[in-house]
């Protein structure tokens, strides 16, 4: 029976001689899409040849890349390529994967705080106080169209509290706002 990982998580997959790829983890095959998932999911997997028990993780990884680069899904630009070309041979090409290593944890880092940086902006900044205070606005305004219910007496009416109601002049002054742009909406029939 295959192995489904190496002891330390990680999922083992076989590369047939047919380009098959076989999920020892599920035991079923799969596809490179199945395998790009897997890396967007943050899954670690060990991909090796069926036959040799080479590992082949890299050309496989490199394949996935050339598929989404094919569909249109452009990421690296024909300049870089060029750069990462030229530095085959060079004396600083033990150095670039490291520096590439690093360069995409910074990225990601960056990529977090930005996501959380915006997902803040809104919290309690000065947008939010606008938002609140538009909410209200429209509230006042959708309250002054609701039927009014016929004037009950005052002693079966429970007194209401200053926060519960807004002052009477500015219910009025909301009246008199939707009063003129319900004339100017006539007046533009």
């Amino acid at each position: 029976m295959a192995k489904s990982s190496d002891g330390s998580g990680t999922v083992i997959i076989k590369k047939y001689a047919n380009r098959r790829l076989y999920n020892t983890e599920t035991s079923s095959y799969i596809t490179l899409d199945h395998l790009a998932a897997m890396t967007r999911e943050g899954r670690d997997f060990k991909v090796i040849d069926a036959k040799t028990e080479e590992d082949i993780t890299h050309n496989v990884l490199t394949q996935i890349i050339m598929e989404e680069e094919n569909r249109g899904q452009t990421m690296l630009p024909v300049s870089f390529l060029r750069q990462l070309i030229s530095l085959y041979g060079d004396s600083m090409q033990s150095m670039v994967p490291q520096y590439l290593e690093a360069s995409m944890d910074a990225f990601r880092r960056n990529q977090t705080q930005f996501r959380q940086a915006m997902e803040g902006a809104f919290a309690g900044g000065p947008f939010a106080e606008i938002a609140k205070r538009n909410m209200d606005m429209f509230e006042a305004a959708a309250s002054a169209f609701k039927p009014q219910r016929a004037e009950t007496p005052a002693k079966e009416a429970p007194a209401a509290t200053a926060a519960e109601t807004p002052p009477r002049s500015e219910v009025e002054a909301l009246k008199a706002q939707l009063a003129a742009m319900q004339e100017q909406i006539n007046k533009l029939k």
